[in-house]
């Protein structure tokens, strides 16, 4: 069942965001003075009891925007307003009612929608008799509060709770996976999301940068709910030109440490790049599973083979050996399908549990074998005794041995090698510790 929608609208930089963040009680959209950050619908479902909403804030109505997105930016809000079950109509109350707030009061009463008028800034008791002016705007009383100070928020949210107590809200369905796109910008990730989800939900513009916030976006697949997270392109780091670089930077990396599968995206049409270098060894130390996606084929598939372009990406990316390739032209939605089908496999093997029956004749094949990555130290050489597994997602094995300090990178990598090709988890990351078996 779909959730009650309530979108936050109101003009650039009347805190939009700060609201979102405030009522969600973490940071989800980015906050900063600078107007039109937030470009694309960034959204979050709040819960209370048994009832339960997807809270979605928009970009700034009417902003001119830097790099010409204000028409996509517009079409997000009228999609969102399209969408939802109320509005919280923002306004900025030290500002009083501006020629912007009066368009946007007619766009919602053109609507017919259901509003709360919210004034914001409000940062002391004081100011609140100033709100009095906002009920020329059709929408009754304006609530005062503080997004950035917490003030009057438990009573915004109640009065959302009442409006909506009429509708159906079950608790949402946990997500059976999460999926992150990432990749340098303009590479074609919100192209990709939008492919996969079927809709326009996030702005595609040729202009690189466009996407700005990590975007959670739930949709539905064989009656599963998977959330597909669209992530900020990266930039070298000494050519983040701002902060919003800077926090765009920090949700892409926050967003791979909490997804179930990455999908890792390099733009055929350009050579791999530092960037891209950068991003598949933080992949490869976050020990998270993976799809190289190489997106824009169409524009490379005259030029090179899919194997030669395989043993390219091999060399460049070694720490990423281990992840399936896929050919995407997310323009034309072109193998989508075959995307999705692949990540739910890539998921299947990282949440697989080894019986130790199972993990331990594959160390006793491993132990079989010569072995010229293993080295001989002071204590002689390195033994494994018995192995378990002790977690999944990564797959994390942990083996008793006669000396952890013998088993050294090389030797680490040989057995993981070994153990992808003995055991049915040939496609993703396997996490070793090892500990002094005492005798």
């Amino acid at each position: 069942m779909a959730l009650p929608v309530v979108a936050i609208i109101g003009r650039p930089n009347v805190g939009k965001s700060s609201l979102l963040n405030a009522l969600a009680g973490q940071m989800i959209s980015i906050v900063e003075p600078t107007a039109g950050v937030t470009r694309d619908r960034v959204s979050t479902i709040i819960g209370r009891d048994d009832q339960y909403f997807e809270l979605v804030d928009t970009g700034g109505y009417g902003i001119v925007d830097s790099d010409l997105l204000s028409e996509h930016i517009e079409r997000q809000i009228h999609q969102a307003i399209e969408l939802a079950h109320l509005v919280l109509f923002m306004v900025d109350i030290r500002d009083g009612i501006v020629p912007l707030d009066k368009k946007i009061a007619q766009l919602l009463r053109k609507n017919n929608l259901d509003v709360i008028g919210v004034a914001n800034k409000a940062d002391s008791a004081k100011m609140f008799p100033t709100a009095g002016e906002f009920s020329r705007l059709g929408f009754g009383e304006f609530q005062c509060i503080s997004a950035k100070n917490n003030l009057n928020k438990a009573v915004l949210l109640d009065t959302i709770f009442d409006k909506l107590a009429h509708l159906e809200s079950d608790r949402p369905t946990e997500p059976v996976m999460k999926i992150a796109i990432v990749g340098k910008r303009n590479a074609g990730k919100s192209t990709l999301v939008n492919a996969i989800v079927g809709s326009e939900r996030v702005i595609v513009s040729e202009t690189p940068g466009t996407t700005r916030d990590a975007v959670d976006v739930r949709f539905e697949k064989d009656g599963k709910t998977i959330v597909v997270i669209d992530t900020a392109g990266i930039r070298k780091k000494n050519k983040m030109a701002d902060s919003i670089e800077f926090y765009s930077y920090v949700r892409a990396t926050r967003s791979i440490q909490r997804a179930d599968v990455v999908l890792f995206l390099i733009d055929a049409a350009v050579p791999v790049s530092q960037i891209d270098k950068k991003l598949a060894k933080f992949i490869a130390e976050e020990y998270k599973s993976c799809i190289i996606v190489v997106n824009k084929w169409d524009l490379a598939k005259d030029s090179a083979a899919t194997e030669d372009y395989e043993d390219y990406l091999t060399k460049l990316l070694p720490g990423l050996r281990y992840a399936p390739l896929a050919f995407t032209t997310a323009t034309q939605a072109k193998n989508i399908q075959s995307v999705l089908d692949l990540a739910a496999e890539i998921f299947k093997q990282t949440m697989t549990w080894i019986p130790t029956a199972k993990l331990n004749k594959a160390f006793e094949a491993i132990k079989q074998e010569k072995i010229t990555a293993a080295k001989r130290g002071k204590k002689g050489w390195p033994k494994i005794y018995y192995a378990t597994q002790i977690a999944v997602n990564p797959i994390t094995v942990l083996m008793f041995v006669n000396a952890p300090e013998l088993f050294e990178e090389n030797y680490r990598r040989f057995i993981v090698n070994r153990l992808r090709s003995i055991l049915p988890i040939d496609e993703v990351p396997i996490r070793l510790f090892t500990r002094k078996h005492r005798e």
